[in-house]
Parts: C-alpha cells; sequence; structure tokens
C-alpha cells in the first residue's frame, strides 16, 4: 500500500456536487492498493500514518501527531498511486489493485485508523471526486509499506 499525507488545516471531498466527507485540521489521505497488499500493510500503514509526529509543538518543532493535536483524517482511495510513467506518455496502471481487493484493503485501513480513536472521514471508492485542501506547511509524505515492513 501506498499512502500521500497531506498536513492541512481543511479538506473536503465532493462526489456530483455533495461534499461528503470534511475534515478542519488534520491529514488529508491519498489511498493505494496494490494486488499483493495484506492485513498487515493495511495495519502498519494505520498505525504509522495515526502516530506520525508531523505537527508543530510549542517550540516549532514537529513533535507532535495527527492524535494528540485532536485532529481528523480525510481517506481518499487513490489507485493512480500505482501509475507506472516510466514508458511512453500514458500511464500504466497495470500494478494497481482491482477494485474488489483494493476497496476492502481501503475499508481495512480506514478501519485500523478510526481503531486508533481517530475521526475518519472518506471519499467514495471507484467514484469520480473533487479534493479541495489547504496544504499546511506545506507538509506532504509519501509512506509506503513495501519501504517498510
Amino acid at each position: 500500500m501506498r499512502v500521500v499525507v497531506q498536513r492541512c488545516t481543511e479538506a473536503q471531498v465532493t462526489v456530483d456536487g455533495e461534499a461528503i466527507g470534511r475534515i478542519g485540521q488534520g491529514l488529508m489521505l491519498l489511498v493505494g492498493v496494490t494486488h499483493d497488499d495484506t492485513e498487515r500493510d493495511a495495519r502498519y500503514l494505520a498505525d504509522k500514518i495515526a502516530g506520525l509526529r508531523i505537527f508543530e509543538d510549542n517550540r516549532g518543532k514537529m513533535n507532535l501527531s495527527v492524535q494528540d493535536v485532536g485532529g481528523a483524517v480525510l481517506s481518499v482511495s487513490q489507485f493512480t498511486l500505482y501509475g507506472d510513467c516510466r514508458k511512453g506518455k500514458r500511464p500504466n496502471f497495470m500494478a494497481a489493485a482491482r477494485p474488489e481487493h483494493a476497496e476492502g484493503m481501503y475499508d481495512l485501513f480506514n478501519g485500523y485508523l478510526r481503531e486508533s480513536g481517530l475521526q475518519v472521514e472518506t471519499g467514495r471508492f471507484g467514484a469520480m471526486m473533487d479534493v479541495l485542501l489547504t496544504n499546511w506547511g506545506p507538509v506532504t509524505l509519501v509512506v509506503d509499506s513495501r519501504q517498510s515492513i
């Protein structure tokens, strides 16, 4: 699994003109799943992201997690994170999981985030979505379970 983590002051996802997920301060997550991701990948990333210290303490140091600051999470499925642009001009998405596997892994990942005590808002899996965010810092990181397990 691969997640783009963006620290934000606010974020929102809209489907067909309707806001279906909205948060204030917290993390905007773009979540990609590949074919052989397992429960272990989902658990690892949820634990890593819930405790990721990218919010500033009273001395201006990034020492606090989203849990520490009482922030929320907006999680959006994003198969294009597994787009391969090495050949030609059109991305190849063969590394992205099929929807029947990806949706279950995405739901599992979000469930683990909720178990950690976080408020988690989501997009709609497989839908065309508009995402708005105010990236705070900006702070943007890529966390990949395959680079760490």
